[in-house]
């Protein structure tokens, strides 16, 4: 793990910390741009926008591209707290990101493993380069105590 991508890990923490503080799952992501300067940063939204796509991944795609003027990132790298779904699969795919450098595995909904299979991968029209567990043990506690917090008292969460 090199230290610049444990640093912008650092960022994209701190957007899942704020995710948490508004009462959504703590994801955060970061977007940097093929110079390395951070192009933008985004966090889930889903429960306050009531918007089933404003995942962290999602909402950072949308605010890079309206900075570049440009739906495709070519030369990105995106970091995230926890491997993305399918759904964020689909956006950094059709986005053109280059690299995407995780924290926490999702065993449940991650689709990166899916997407190295072959008969998976021929019909992704991109590819990119994938760098998984970087800061792990943080994000996965980050949300290993917010679910455990939900699931005592759930109605304080919402």
């Amino acid at each position: 793990m090199d230290a610049i991508d444990r640093g912008r890990m650092r960022l994209a923490l701190t957007q899942a910390r704020r995710a948490q503080r508004a009462g959504e799952i703590p994801v955060g992501c970061v977007i940097a741009g093929p110079d390395g300067a951070i192009l933008a940063r985004g966090h889930n939204l889903s429960i306050r926008r009531n918007d089933p796509t404003a995942h962290a991944e999602v909402v950072a795609i949308r605010r890079a591209a309206r900075r570049i003027g440009n739906y495709r990132l070519a030369g990105t790298t995106l970091y995230v707290t926890l491997e993305p779904c399918v759904l964020c699969l689909g956006a950094i795919v059709n986005a053109r990101v280059a690299r995407i450098v995780y924290a926490a595995a999702d065993p449940k909904r991650g689709a990166l493993e899916a997407a190295a299979h072959p008969a998976v991968a021929r019909l992704l029209h991109h590819r990119f380069r994938v760098t998984g567990g970087v800061m792990e043990d943080e994000a996965a506690a980050l949300l290993r105590g917010f679910f455990v917090r939900r699931r005592v008292a759930p109605s304080s969460l919402r």
